[in-house]
């Protein structure tokens, strides 16, 4: 996946379709819940790209399911404070 080997597009990326998601009247907790899906797949099924995505990969493969809601909640905080820059 080309949009993954590069932190600043994979956030920005993220930020727009969360955005999106948002502006379709998503709720928060379908798009936490979609979060934790996505980290899920990339922790089984993409290689990380760059030392974010490790360290992210890592902190992913010793989390509880509480904490993997908890860091999928951070990167949607995280995206969409950056969407507002």
């Amino acid at each position: 996946m080309p949009i993954l080997e590069n932190w600043q597009h994979w956030t920005s990326f993220l930020g727009q379709n969360v955005a999106q998601a948002e502006q379709a009247g998503i709720s928060s907790k379908v798009i936490r819940q979609a979060a934790v899906k996505i980290g899920e797949y990339l922790a089984k099924n993409v290689d990380p790209k760059n030392e974010q995505e490790r360290v992210l990969s890592d902190l992913w493969g010793v989390a509880s399911e509480d904490e993997k809601e908890a860091i999928a909640n951070c990167v949607i905080r995280l995206v969409q404070n950056k969407n507002l820059q």
